[in-house]
């Protein structure tokens, strides 16, 4: 019987019970130990006010170097790139809508408007790289600091707290949420670009654990991993974590050419770059180079 280590959110414990699916689909059984961290402790601060890289991971990831839990599951966003001594990523998994959604008030909604958003309404994102884009699109709007799982900010929303906010596709989808009484854009990945490795899920065990390891390998898509390689590297090399201003994407093509998009603000200007090729060797050090060409 495996362990599975996962925070108690919502959408926590739905990666964690399509992880328990999947390690059914394969013929093993597994239980849910459920682990409060850091992040969900602290709900008055933003996210560039909270110390460390890993304020919803590091809680975990001490439960699996103690033994306690066999593996974690994590929004792969959220892991730093590099790796706690002792740990691994064994396996990620399919890659669900990568976009962000702007959730916004009826009453806020302009049709012909740049975000359909009207003009000086306030938004609500704790992500600096989600500020950095949308101010670069609409100097005007207003930006509030939001916090709590998706539920709770569609709640702040309704209650009239914001006039949009920002959410990951992929939590919305995966959680069914209702959202008739909003007006839903998705923003497409390659113009307003995602934090690195959003959609996806990552398995991590200890790097010894040899038997646990190979289970998870079963449920690995190495198509998904050539891109969140890419992602994380460009993340990696820009030396930031949740508070850097950066959002980067790939994609791979019917014919196997990769395609990858950066957008990161520096000194106070938001730069782009894109670049396609037929492998990812290589990818992430040119598009972090173009980024910084002044």
């Amino acid at each position: 019987m495996l362990k599975i280590g996962t925070r108690g959110s919502k959408l926590a414990l739905w990666q964690a019970e399509f992880t328990q699916a999947e390690l059914a689909r394969i013929g093993v059984e597994s239980e849910l130990v459920i682990i409060k961290t850091q992040g969900d402790l602290v709900q008055h601060l933003g996210f560039d006010k909270l110390e460390g890289k890993g304020f919803f991971t590091k809680e975990i990831e001490d439960a699996l170097l103690r033994g306690e839990v066999d593996l974690a599951v994590h929004s792969m966003k959220d892991l730093p790139t590099s790796q706690p001594d002792g740990l691994a990523i064994t396996a990620v998994s399919y890659r669900h809508n990568p976009s962000d959604l702007l959730i916004i008030r009826k009453e806020a909604y302009a049709e012909k408007a740049l975000l359909k958003l009207a003009p000086n309404v306030v938004v609500g994102t704790s992500a600096n790289r989600r500020k950095a884009q949308l101010i670069a699109y609409r100097p005007d709007v207003q930006l509030k600091d939001i916090r709590g799982n998706v539920p709770t900010r569609l709640e702040k929303l309704r209650a009239g707290d914001f006039d949009a906010i920002f959410l990951a596709a992929a939590g919305v989808e995966r959680l069914g949420l209702d959202m008739s009484d909003f007006e839903v854009l998705q923003l497409p990945a390659r113009e307003f670009v995602p934090a690195p490795a959003q959609g996806v899920l990552a398995w991590q065990t200890n790097r010894d654990d040899t038997p646990t390891r190979l289970i998870l390998k079963q449920l690995h898509h190495p198509a998904v991993s050539a891109c969140t390689n890419v992602e994380r590297r460009v993340l990696q090399l820009m030396e930031g974590g949740c508070q850097l201003p950066l959002g980067a994407y790939c994609e791979r093509d019917a014919a196997g050419n990769y395609h990858a998009f950066a957008a990161c603000e520096i000194d106070g200007q938001l730069r782009r770059t894109r670049l396609s090729s037929s492998t990812n060797f290589g990818m992430a050090e040119k598009l972090v180079e173009q980024l910084k060409v002044v």
